[in-house]
């Protein structure tokens, strides 16, 4: 009878030692999801922000090849390197809005009137960049189309 006991005593410390070390580990895990959902919201934040930064590195990096362009002391080599740089790095615009072009487009509109005023572009060059950006933006046909044709008729002759 006493061994009896002994071994429903054993077995009682054993189910209240499971029951512990059960509940050890649930806690445990509740704190680790707990902290994983906090290091994922910090990762989240950190990229959100690195995605920021680097397309504002992107856009200052755009708006530089651009005042290349603009400078009218630029030579037809030069202009073409800058433009090549564009089509490589810049080349691809965000789809149209609906109808609308998306308003970064714009910034390509201005490349296109400003190339077709330049005085030491020729039309292989203006040919050249119109071609790849609308390889590159199959949905902005026309109105890659329209900048040029407005940029032409703008050119003084």
């Amino acid at each position: 009878m006493e061994t009896e006991l002994i071994i429903k005593f054993i077995m009682g410390l054993v189910a209240l030692l499971a029951v512990l070390l059960l509940l050890l580990f649930i806690e445990t895990d509740k704190e680790k999801k707990t902290s994983n959902q906090a290091t994922n919201t910090e990762v989240r934040s950190i990229r959100k922000e690195i995605s920021q930064e680097l397309h504002t590195i992107k856009l200052e990096n755009l708006e530089s090849l651009v005042r290349v362009i603009k400078d009218k002391q630029s030579d037809a080599s030069k202009l073409s390197e800058i433009l090549d740089l564009i089509i490589k790095y810049h080349g691809r615009v965000h789809k149209k809005l609906g109808l609308r072009a998306h308003p970064d487009f714009n910034i390509y509109v201005n490349i296109l009137f400003t190339i077709c005023r330049h005085p030491n572009a020729n039309k292989d060059l203006i040919i050249k960049f119109e071609r790849e950006l609308q390889e590159l933006n199959g949905e902005y046909k026309q109105e890659i189309n329209d900048a040029i044709t407005k940029g032409l008729n703008s050119r003084r002759v």
